[in-house]
């Protein structure tokens, strides 16, 4: 098995995830520009349904990477989702054979909060934001 990429060796597209249950955001961005984008919010209501989602989004951008947000209590402790979220990481790197780096996402949709609802797109370009900040 190839080696992965320490994340400063990755250049070109970036898309990341914001996982959740009934819904994932997407968003896409460049190791160039060190800039990310809302994409979409891909609907959850099956498994199938946010595979499908995923596929199309990773079809459409060919990223060389992609970043998953991972969910931690306030105080960096684990939740229920911690869990969820590292397996659908690993499912993506599984599937599409693409690094996968998770980042730490307690922060991200308090960040993006203005008022609607669904702000999980909007969320997975802040995370993306702060994996490009991180590996610069």
């Amino acid at each position: 098995m190839p080696r992965k990429p320490l994340p400063s060796e990755v250049s070109g597209t970036v898309v990341s995830f914001d996982f959740g249950l009934a819904r994932i955001g997407a968003a896409v961005g460049n190791t160039l520009s060190r800039s990310a984008r809302p994409l979409r919010i891909l609907p959850g209501r099956t498994n199938e349904e946010k595979w499908r989602g995923v596929s199309a989004v990773l079809s459409e951008w060919e990223p060389a990477a992609i970043v998953v947000g991972v969910p931690l209590r306030s105080d960096g402790s684990r939740q229920e989702m911690t869990d969820r979220a590292e397996r659908f990481a690993r499912q993506l790197e599984g599937r599409y054979g693409l690094p996968v780096y998770p980042v730490d996402e307690r922060f991200s949709s308090v960040e993006v909060e203005r008022g609607r609802e669904k702000i999980d797109d909007e969320s997975a370009a802040v995370i993306l934001e702060q994996w490009l900040e991180e590996n610069s």
